[in-house]
């Protein structure tokens, strides 16, 4: 027996009924499969040698111009990751899968956070992160001919916002879960930039939840696990669901639409829509492999692919390049 039929034999004797089983897993295109690695393995550990996962160190979480400990978008994903591994074999799930899902659910993300998922939608009519990361997966990846993940992962990758939940328990829980890593740690970077104060939070959030980042997601991530065993599906108890709805308000009122970073937010917004602008006008100014995609793809579509996928700082390089003259001609 491979080492890798060893482990899926043990899915079915140590997970839950309801868990994703890797055996099961489906690809796209069939492949062969690894002496060792279970697809949810090889899911996750092409996602996370891939180049859009390794672009996520440079894009925005929340806020643009940051000291050393801000979070990024890469280590909101490994946040969310082990948020949802926590989850995940708390409840005799599998973890592989939620993995992978967790890793690559923002492969997709613009620079510049949501301001940057804001204009492309505006300039576009449509754009939405969780389908750009299933697209980025799908048939970006390796040059063209994607990552050919299992659709257990792309599922939950496409499904980790939105109305649609997940059909894998795995997806629903990295669903939550990203929600209860950029809650606390956007509210803790928040406070670290000194907009918000532990007092600031809502009566309920600091009642009920708490103020240490740390233990707020203890708060969160334990009334799941106690929730979704009892119900035999992920979800929170009434209360929690009901006090971090109001913890999310509150932080999208405060932080994610406040006046505070609405300079920030104009900048963004400014080097997105300039840079889509000049694509669309100079497509043969983008990389050649942009450029070849066009009979695909076609010419907006194309565009969006290149600008969604840069980062934060060659989105800053490209515009100085593009738009600012050079500081050295100066006539005195």
């Amino acid at each position: 027996m491979k080492i890798r039929e060893r482990t899926e034999e043990n899915e079915y004797k140590i997970l839950s009924p309801l868990a994703a089983k890797s055996r099961e897993a489906q690809r796209e295109r069939p492949e062969e499969d690894c002496e060792f690695r279970t697809k949810f393995q090889r899911d996750r550990d092409r996602i996370l040698h891939s180049k859009s996962f390794r672009r996520l160190k440079h894009k925005t979480q929340v806020y643009i111009i940051s000291g050393d400990h801000y979070r990024t978008r890469l280590t909101h994903s490994l946040e969310v990751a082990q948020i949802g591994r926590t989850i995940a074999r708390s409840l005799r799930l599998n973890e592989d899968l939620t993995e992978a899902i967790a890793l690559g659910h923002d492969v997709g993300h613009t620079a510049f956070g949501h301001a940057g998922e804001a204009v492309l939608d505006q300039l576009t009519g449509h754009f939405a992160h969780n389908e750009q990361s299933l697209r980025v997966i799908k048939y970006l990846e390796k040059g063209g001919k994607g990552l050919n993940l299992t659709k257990e992962t792309m599922d939950g990758i496409l499904h980790h916002s939105g109305d649609v939940l997940p059909y894998t328990m795995e997806g629903k829980i990295v669903h939550w879960a990203d929600r209860i890593a950029y809650l606390c740690h956007d509210y803790d970077d928040s406070m670290r930039a000194n907009i918000l104060k532990p007092d600031s939070l809502p009566q309920v959030v600091r009642e009920k939840i708490g103020t240490d980042t740390s233990k707020m997601i203890t708060a969160m991530v334990s009334d799941m696990i106690r929730s979704s065993e009892k119900k035999g599906d992920i979800a929170f108890s009434q209360e929690m669901h009901e006090n971090i709805g109001t913890f999310r308000s509150f932080m999208f009122k405060n932080i994610y639409h406040s006046e505070r970073l609405a300079r920030e937010r104009e900048q963004a917004v400014f080097v997105i829509e300039q840079l889509f602008k000049y694509f669309m006008d100079n497509p043969d100014k983008m990389p050649q492999e942009f450029q070849q995609r066009q009979l695909q793809w076609g010419p907006v579509q194309t565009v969006v692919d290149y600008v969604a996928g840069i980062t934060d700082v060659y989105a800053v390089q490209l515009f100085n390049d593009i738009f600012m003259p050079p500081v050295g001609l100066m006539v005195k």
